[in-house]
């Protein structure tokens, strides 16, 4: 059937004034842009936004689309293409033998719940990279699919458990390069990595990745150079610093985004942009990557990602909660973590509060110095103790990043700079930022004005497609592919965050699953919402990036 969008304005993604105009979707692609179209189908438009389908560049949906094939909640946010396996953290390839390894460094860099793992994906679909993109789309997805080759799933897949422990010889870097030009060849977007200190894999040892030296880096990029194809994305950190990064991508002659490009404590991020600056210049084709949403954890001190910089809560990774909170009674463990927290940089604690308990309502909204001050201890004892008093359940919201609007504001105005970051299907229980771009759109479009509409629309489309290589996505004209999100610009948002409990094994998670102004979404031509509600919730439009 074809379908007409009448009578909105058309931001056509390259950052164009929006455009008085009916949109002609037919044979799952954009036939015509103009007035008075006809069609077997009209859907109204009328006083709303008509835009390409934005783009998430920074999710971890590797094995929720095995159990969620609409990958929510993304496509409730007119979200329309995902990219997985950021971080190095594709769970393929994967031995049979390596699969508890895979689930356990899941479970500790990205929040993952292991009974959800085990039960959720169809392990035994697939092995290598090829095999799981397969797996992928033989079951189907509802947004388009595609996904990072991982440093780390590669080095464990060719080095086993050493590959925590030691550099790789010739000859297994020779082997990785094999797997990484076979995963290239089958569809994957590129290859990604990270030396990100907080990420603690399987044995409470530092993910594989962060084991590599730069040589063995150089070396894993150079099958998409000579493939011609493909992007890269590392996490900063250690001996992998922005001027590493720089080499890292002249070495390989194709795209690359580094994280984090956040506003840290400690981190002068208008610095680092500026070296991103001067390297584009140079001619380097080199992005930072930036978050348009404070980045604030929910965490319990039974998995508290955001403290594993620091050695004494690192220790703990593969502790069982009865030595875990053994640990935290123990005052010489509680003297030589706050040493360490000084030293690693830690918490502001006054925006460190309580979220969620069933034992103290009452302490709910309090921040840790406030507790702080009424125990005559330090923070970092007031929430040891909050922690103890029930069972290590108490959630405490930990910001990470990007508190203050004044300083992200300038990041997502620059030029060189992807909005991502959302980390969409990790860190569940945590936090949900697969929301960003409805965010985007309300609050710094709408709300504060630090972008107009059609430049943010850009920012979340035809740029993330330059970048990515998706040739027909990105745009809304003649012969694209027709991922469309209308929107209304006067209430798009959003909307609350809940906790529930739908994920395989009784799993939890933070969602965002009612946005307001989100009108209408069609991928490849299919609608799957309409007058903001969700239809034909079977419907597996979505297509494999890599090989569409």
């Amino acid at each position: 059937m074809s379908y007409v969008i009448r009578g909105g304005t058309v931001y056509d993604g390259t950052g164009a004034p929006g455009v008085r105009a009916d949109v002609k979707v037919e044979g799952g692609r954009i036939a015509a842009i103009g007035e008075g179209l006809a069609g077997d189908i009209e859907i109204d438009a009328g006083g709303e936004a008509v835009a390409p389908g934005f783009i998430d560049i920074h999710t971890h949906y590797d094995a929720q689309v095995f159990w969620d094939p609409l990958l929510t909640p993304s496509s409730w946010h007119g979200v329309t293409s995902v990219v997985a396996g950021n971080c190095g953290f594709s769970i393929a390839p994967v031995r049979r033998a390596d699969r508890e390894t895979m689930i356990d460094t899941l479970r500790l860099v990205e929040d993952m719940n292991p009974d959800t793992l085990a039960a959720g994906v169809t392990w035994d679909a697939f092995e290598t990279y090829p095999e799981y993109l397969d797996a992928v789309a033989a079951r189907g997805v509802r947004l388009n699919y595609g996904g990072y080759v991982g440093h780390t799933a590669v080095r464990i897949y060719v080095m086993g458990d050493e590959a925590f422990e030691r550099r790789a010889r010739p000859d297994e870097i020779a082997a990785m390069q094999d797997i990484i030009r076979a995963a290239i060849k089958a569809g994957a977007i590129g290859f990604s990595s990270s030396m990100a200190g907080t990420h603690i894999g399987a044995g409470g040892r530092p993910v594989p990745s962060r084991v590599a030296d730069i040589e063995e880096f150089m070396a894993l990029v150079e099958p998409l150079r000579d493939a011609g194809r493909g992007v890269i994305s590392v996490v900063a950190g250690g001996p992998l610093g922005r001027p590493q990064i720089f080499a890292l991508q002249r070495h390989a002659d194709r795209p690359l985004t580094w994280t984090p490009l956040l506003t840290l404590p400690g981190f002068d991020h208008d610095a680092a942009r500026r070296e991103n600056d001067v390297a584009r210049a140079a001619g380097g084709d080199v992005w930072g990557q930036t978050a348009c949403r404070p980045i604030v954890f929910q965490e319990t001190l039974a998995s508290p990602f955001t403290l594993m910089r620091t050695p004494a809560f690192a220790e703990l990774a593969s502790a069982t909660p009865e030595e875990r909170a053994a640990a935290y009674r123990d005052p010489a463990w509680r003297a030589r973590a706050g040493e360490q927290m000084v030293a690693t940089r830690p918490p502001h604690w006054p925006g460190v509060t309580v979220s969620e308990t069933a034992r103290r309502p009452d302490l709910v909204g309090r921040s840790m110095s406030e507790l702080a001050a009424e125990r005559r201890c330090t923070p970092l004892e007031a929430m040891l103790d909050v922690a103890l008093e029930d069972g290590l359940a108490t959630r405490f919201n930990l910001p990470v990043a990007n508190a203050d609007p004044a300083e992200v504001g300038p990041l997502l105005q620059a030029e060189g700079v992807l909005i991502g970051l959302a980390d969409s299907g990790a860190h569940v229980g945590q936090l949900c930022d697969a929301c960003f771009a409805t965010d985007l759109l309300g609050t710094w479009v709408r709300e504060r004005e630090v972008l107009t509409l059609a430049e943010a629309v850009r920012k979340l489309t035809s740029e993330p497609a330059a970048f990515l290589g998706l040739e027909g996505r990105g745009t809304l004209r003649p012969g694209m592919a027709a991922d469309i999100c209308v929107f209304d610009p006067e209430t798009i948002a959003p909307g609350k965050l809940r906790r529930i409990r739908d994920f395989p094994a009784e799993g939890e998670r933070l969602v965002a699953d009612a946005p307001s102004g989100v009108r209408h979404v069609l991928v490849n031509g299919r609608p799957i919402r309409l007058h903001g509600e969700e239809v034909d919730v079977e419907a597996r439009p979505g297509q494999m990036l890599g090989r569409a």
